[in-house]
């Protein structure tokens, strides 16, 4: 019997961002894990806020890293890839929160549900006012609740977020605007923000 054919491992990469791009765009061996493990942790924060709590959050995870590789040959400066994979998670999350109104939909009109969308009872205080906010942020319309998980939940700089978003700084403030009101005037009715409203620095006014 012929000996087994050896496992080979890649060699890991070292470098900065722009080592990194054009590692990707030469097919680099290690440059894929390397970008996913420098990149991960601030991508699944980006999804978490776009999207709130949500079981699909590891498989948006792998489809925004899926996207980016595949367009890494696009990315014209590459001091901006950080910028550039957050407008991918934008993206991927948003698409995937129209799938979701979609399925809420047609809930409504099948008595068959392959899957629960019952929320579960929070463990905390903490929890319940995240469900809250998030229930929320589902009654608004898509651009305006981008712009406001972006700016207050994912603290992004209003300059970061519009060109997250693809959009100008005005167009980004003028959906930041009506999504903050909209947000306090129905938080104010809901008891378990009321309190958080009141203990906190941005809107206790």
């Amino acid at each position: 019997m012929g000996a087994e054919p050896k496992t080979i491992t890649p060699l890991p990469f070292f470098g900065d961002d722009a080592a990194l791009v054009r590692a990707l765009c030469a097919g680099h061996a290690g440059a894929a894990a390397a970008f996913f493990d420098r990149y991960a942790r601030q991508v699944r924060a980006m999804l978490l806020a776009t999207v709130g709590p949500d079981d699909e959050i590891p498989d948006l995870l792998h489809e925004v890293f899926i996207v980016a590789l595949d367009r890494i040959d696009t990315l014209r400066d590459v001091t901006k890839l950080a910028s550039w994979l957050s407008a991918i998670a934008v993206y991927v999350g948003r698409a995937h929160i129209r799938t979701r109104y979609r399925r809420k939909w047609l809930r409504l009109f099948s008595p068959e549900r392959t899957r629960s969308w019952q929320i579960e009872q929070p463990s905390s205080e903490a929890r319940q006012a995240l469900r809250e906010i998030y229930a929320i942020l589902d009654k608004m319309p898509l651009d305006p609740r981008t712009a406001f998980v972006l700016r207050y939940i994912h603290g992004m700089t209003l300059p970061d977020a519009a060109e997250a978003c693809g959009t100008s700084l005005s167009t980004f403030k003028r959906r930041l605007n009506r999504a903050t009101e909209h947000f306090l005037r129905v938080a104010r009715t809901r008891p378990s923000l009321v309190q958080h409203l009141q203990d906190g620095t941005r809107w206790n006014q």
